[in-house]
């Protein structure tokens, strides 16, 4: 599967950082999934549920209100925090 560099970002630092297959989470209009070649776009993220596929497996977690920005060369996401599961 193509793969895509994600950044999450806080005011604590860098959340995650490295090549994604997918990134799933809610954003104004509803959930969205960016995969690698998506359209470029800018979206307000509400808090919810967040997970992120890459090559070890998938990590879930929830996310406070933040914001999305989707380009050719990376995306990244704006946010307070995100609140990773343990499993």
């Amino acid at each position: 599967m193509s793969t895509f560099s994600l950044i999450i970002s806080s005011p604590d630092g860098d959340l995650y950082r490295g090549e994604a297959e997918k990134l799933i989470l809610r954003g104004t209009e509803g959930e969205l999934a960016v995969m690698a070649g998506h359209v470029p776009f800018v979206t307000a993220v509400k808090k919810g549920r967040c997970i992120v596929e890459d090559a070890q497996g998938r990590r879930k977690g929830i996310i406070e209100a933040g914001l999305l920005t989707v380009d050719r060369e990376k995306t990244t996401m704006l946010t307070s925090a995100v609140h990773w599961d343990s499993d």
